[in-house]
């Protein structure tokens, strides 16, 4: 485990491998689970004035429940969400050829809105946990993954460098993310009682993450 400022980087983000394969897994993460994609606060006003953009690309089910309900909802732990279609996949989720995908990510990808996606599904498998004055950025594993797992290991690409590729398609909040723990990182891997296998991660870390909030 890395503490880095108030930043708190466990291990398994640099040894474990990380790689999304929607060929093998279809968009599962679209589809499974028991609550809607986190979402930071700003993302909630992001998306209601980004709406009229995204909606073209829902599907009918989708459209009405953020038309009744919203673009958010609550999960067990009274954390913001994306809502729910029937309790199962994200409202925001559409199908093609068999794969789940994302409509706000659509939207944006064919220049309808400037906002690519919430914070929460960029860095997957990543999740932040604020826990007191940290920042706790957590390597979440998911029976799901498992093909993004095998092909992570097959490309050699570990989840940090998955999870921070460029950023600036995120919301403002993984942007400036991405250059606070990039500083941090970069000091810390300049300190001299700092190893030299460590120094080389960090350095590491830190160019990717000042790649991508650049980008």
């Amino acid at each position: 485990m890395l503490v880095v400022g108030h930043t708190i980087l466990p291990e398994a983000l640099f040894s474990q491998c990380f790689c999304c394969d929607l060929k093998r897994c279809h968009g599962a993460c679209c589809v499974e689970g028991d609550a809607g994609a986190p979402l930071e606060e700003e993302e909630v006003g992001i998306l209601e004035e980004l709406l009229p953009g995204i909606m073209p690309y829902m599907t009918e089910a989708g459209r009405s429940v953020v038309e009744q309900s919203g673009v958010f909802d609550y999960d067990m732990d009274g954390a913001l969400v994306t809502p729910l279609v029937n309790d199962r996949e994200c409202a925001f989720m559409y199908e093609s050829d068999g794969c789940a995908f994302c409509a706000i990510e659509k939207a944006y990808l064919e220049h309808r809105t400037d906002f690519r996606k919430p914070l929460s599904c960029h860095l997957y498998p990543i999740r932040i946990d604020r826990k007191n004055y940290y920042d706790v950025l957590e390597y979440h594993r998911w029976e799901i993954c498992e093909p993004a797992r095998g092909c992570g290991a097959e490309t050699r690409r570990s989840t940090s460098r998955f999870s921070w590729r460029p950023a600036s398609t995120a919301a403002p909040v993984a942007r400036n993310l991405s250059k606070s723990l990039a500083r941090r990182l970069s000091r810390t891997s300049a300190s001299s009682s700092t190893t030299a296998a460590t120094r080389r991660r960090l350095s590491t870390s830190a160019s990717c993450l000042l790649a991508a909030a650049s980008a």
